[in-house]
């Protein structure tokens, strides 16, 4: 593999999950269904510890072009409630925004009581593509370097959860998935114009990467690495170091019987009144 990001072990403790966990060997595709599909009980499970005592939770997930960040996003969402996980994308800043204090666009979307937001790409966007590109002045790219960790400190302190991923993808790996996505017309569209102004400038990303750690990889907010070459063990590997962030307790509600229907004394309007679906698969 070529040139890589360096990566990180982290071990930590939780009310379901304790301690550095032994190797899981995935053979098959099954296997990684399986597991995935244990975690995401988990993520039911933290879902409403969440909302039961009114947590706020913010997880980031930043990384290079293709590392899998959506992916991993994608997996996480898709058994939670909308209205307690949602995902927050934002584009290019309006004009307006521009003239906003630099955090001002994201604090807007932070959680509320019982919310966790997962933020694809977040105010870390000034350390990343803005540097390298140049949508920034020098003086602002050092004016966030200096405020980003005494923000996340004040985040922390008024009782948020504030969790942050870095995806990294080597560089042979990241050629193949923009190749498939090259490839295949229902992945074309993710690939933008500044994703393929990224590639010429992988150094230059790497050495943004480098001083934006230096800067923002705090004790009170840490990075925390993804090793993400293989997609499917990434996802399973950054869930369950999810969980294991934040002590939860089971609070699934227990199955309920559901009460007979009351048909009675309704006469329905005439089926051939509606306008229905053509039947073209069957």
């Amino acid at each position: 593999m070529g040139n890589k990001d360096a990566t990180a072990t982290q071990t930590a403790k939780s009310g379901n999950l304790t301690g550095a966990a032994k190797s899981i060997r995935l053979d098959r595709d099954r296997d990684y269904e399986q597991e995935l599909r244990r975690l995401q009980i988990e993520l039911v499970k933290l879902q409403e510890w969440i909302r039961h005592k009114g947590l706020r939770v913010v997880v980031i997930f930043e990384g290079r072009d293709a590392a899998g960040k959506g992916g991993a996003i994608k997996r996480i969402t898709d058994t939670l409630n909308p209205r307690i996980c949602r995902v927050v994308a934002l584009g290019t800043p309006t004009e307006k925004e521009k003239t906003q204090w630099y955090f001002q666009r994201y604090v807007a979307h932070l959680p509320a009581a019982g919310e966790m937001v997962l933020f694809d790409r977040s105010w870390y966007n000034r350390a990343g593509v803005e540097r390298v590109m140049g949508f920034c002045t020098e003086n602002e790219y050092m004016e966030f370097l200096q405020s980003c960790p005494e923000f996340e400190r004040m985040l922390v302190r008024s009782g948020l959860i504030l969790i942050k991923y870095w995806f990294s993808v080597g560089d042979e790996e990241q050629e193949r998935r923009f190749q498939d996505r090259m490839g295949d017309v229902t992945k074309r569209w993710k690939l933008s114009a500044m994703d393929l102004q990224s590639r010429p400038r992988w150094v230059e990303y790497s050495r943004a990467k480098d001083e934006m750690f230096a800067h923002t990889d705090t004790k009170q907010v840490p990075w925390y690495v993804v090793n993400a070459d293989n997609k499917k063990c990434a996802r399973l590997n950054l869930i369950r170091h999810l969980l294991s962030r934040i002590p939860y307790e089971d609070l699934t509600p227990k199955p309920m019987k559901l009460p007979p229907l009351d048909k009675s004394k309704y006469i329905r309007p005439p089926i051939h009144e509606q306008n229905f679906v053509p039947e073209v698969y069957k």
